[in-house]
């Protein structure tokens, strides 16, 4: 294996595939049905695969590991659905796979009860995360309960992050930017993981006190070609080092719609290869830092 670790991956079971518009409704995740299967008509980027799909897609990108995160949902049982499934998932494949829990924080004493429980099955960390979309606030007292237990655990978040400029999408939802660095500054020793290039967040960092502020902080490239054009791996990697960027997909996305390829993971990390000048920051971003911070 050529030592790849994907830090964002989605997967679902095999009711969800089969019908997540009927699934969603059941348990009043309305906004992750309109995301996947639009009522309108409107096409979808999200793809469905197996356990077995997903391990045959790593072997042909040569993927090590892949962490699962789960998603924003609503309710906290949808959340604690969703982690028994990634316990199941990894406990049967666990040089393979490994988990982030997904919690919904304003469920209160019942997502710290969770957040506890999902690390004694072997979580990694908790996320993905959407205050916007879960309907609280990064300075709540019910988020700030599960933030101290994840400090205490030692567990790092994981939070999806919306740029403020850009094409309007169905079902966009933003959160203040300015939150991020103040949870940052107000955990210093919490680390944190803002997906998505972190809606561009590092290039604030060229100034020194948000720099300060955000040194245990940290960037996925998840869904990067759905978003930005591949000069952003190395306009990254110059603004904050490539130490602090992680490799992750967003899979099962469709992250070419217009060249109708089923998802999978090969064509994103030629594209990380190709986009960096150093082969440090290659090896860095496409596993190294993922280890260093999640398994070391």
């Amino acid at each position: 294996m050529s030592g790849i670790i994907d830090c964002h991956v989605h997967l679902y079971s095999p009711e969800v595939a089969a019908d997540p518009r009927g699934w969603a409704a059941a348990r009043g995740e309305l906004h992750w049905a309109e995301l996947v299967a639009p009522p309108d008509g409107r096409p979808s980027l999200q793809g469905w695969v197996t356990v077995d799909q997903l391990l045959r897609d790593m072997d042909e990108a040569g993927v090590e590991r892949v962490v699962l995160q789960g998603w924003y949902w609503e309710s906290q049982n949808t959340c604690a659905e969703q982690n028994r499934w990634y316990a199941e998932w990894a406990a049967a494949h666990p040089d393979r796979i490994s988990w982030f829990a997904t919690l919904q924080p304003a469920a209160g004493q019942a997502a710290v009860e969770e957040l506890r429980r999902a690390a004694g099955e072997g979580a990694l960390g908790a996320g993905e995360l959407s205050p916007a979309a879960q309907g609280w606030f990064l300075r709540e007292e019910a988020f700030l309960a599960v933030a101290e237990t994840a400090r205490d655990l030692r567990l790092p978040f994981l939070f999806h992050v919306n740029e403020v400029l850009g094409r309007q999408r169905p079902g966009r939802r933003f959160d203040r930017l300015e939150d991020f660095q103040w949870l940052a500054a107000t955990f210093p020793d919490l680390r944190l993981i803002l997906a998505h290039w972190g809606g561009l967040i590092p290039f604030f960092e060229l100034n020194r006190a948000v720099r300060k502020d955000l040194r245990n902080v940290f960037y996925d490239t998840a869904a990067s070609p759905l978003l930005y054009d591949a000069r952003i791996y190395q306009a990254v990697a110059d603004a904050v080092g490539a130490d602090k960027i992680l490799f992750g997909t967003d899979y099962p996305l469709r992250l070419y719609p217009k060249s109708g390829e089923p998802p999978g993971f090969a064509r994103m990390v030629e594209e990380v290869r190709s986009s960096l000048a150093e082969e440090s920051a290659r090896a860095a971003i496409l596993g190294g830092n993922a280890r260093r911070l999640l398994f070391g």
